[in-house]
């Protein structure tokens, strides 16, 4: 099992100009790429002999805008793990909030497909080289993406209110009485 800091030498050493940043003393360590060279990479750490990343736990997106301290932008976040050695490294990649894009990783992964889908739908990251970029949990002809700092939540989609409903902190503070016991029910009957 290869700790994080060696996992980043060896890859300083083989793509010195394509790793842009890296943070170790995190809890998960990781190590930001340029957007162009993900997919080699990525490919790389699958393929190398003593890595072995076969597994690409989770893909993410991030939204950083209006984040105190740092650049606004969106980030792309890799969670890889080996099977045959038990460790684990995250990449992130940077990306302008205006139209973002970088290469797929499906041809190295083939569960970036969804994950891919996923932050496409939710972020609206255009994965270069995707075999079928279309959403997978908002309908097709939805506007914006949900979890976009800047998303405004429509009050209704095709004549139906869209507006979530009061949650039982909001309806607490209101004064109502809420709860799960049955009994309070039968009081407030009357």
């Amino acid at each position: 099992m290869k700790q994080a800091p060696e996992i980043l030498r060896i890859l300083q050493d083989k793509f010195a100009d394509k790793i842009t940043k890296s943070e170790m003393a995190v809890v998960d360590p990781f190590i930001v790429v340029s957007s162009h060279a993900i997919t080699e990479v990525c490919s790389f750490l699958k393929n190398h002999e003593g890595l072995a990343f076969d597994t690409l736990m989770c893909l993410s997106g991030v939204d950083y805008k209006g984040s105190k301290n740092e650049p606004d932008r969106i980030e792309v976040v890799y969670h890889l793990f080996s099977m045959k050695f038990r460790h684990k490294i995250v990449l992130k990649v940077q990306l302008a909030r205006e139209n973002p894009s970088v290469p797929t990783v499906e041809s190295v992964w083939a569960i970036a497909n969804w994950h891919e889908r996923e932050a496409y739908d939710m972020f609206g990251i255009h994965f270069e080289g995707h075999s079928d970029l279309r959403r997978i949990l908002c309908p097709d002809d939805w506007i914006g993406y949900p979890l976009r700092k800047d998303y405004v939540q429509p009050e209704t989609y095709r004549g139906m209110p869209v507006a979530p409903a009061k949650q039982f902190v909001q309806m607490a503070m209101e004064g109502q009485e809420v709860g799960t016991d049955p009994f309070v029910a039968d009081r407030l009957k009357g």
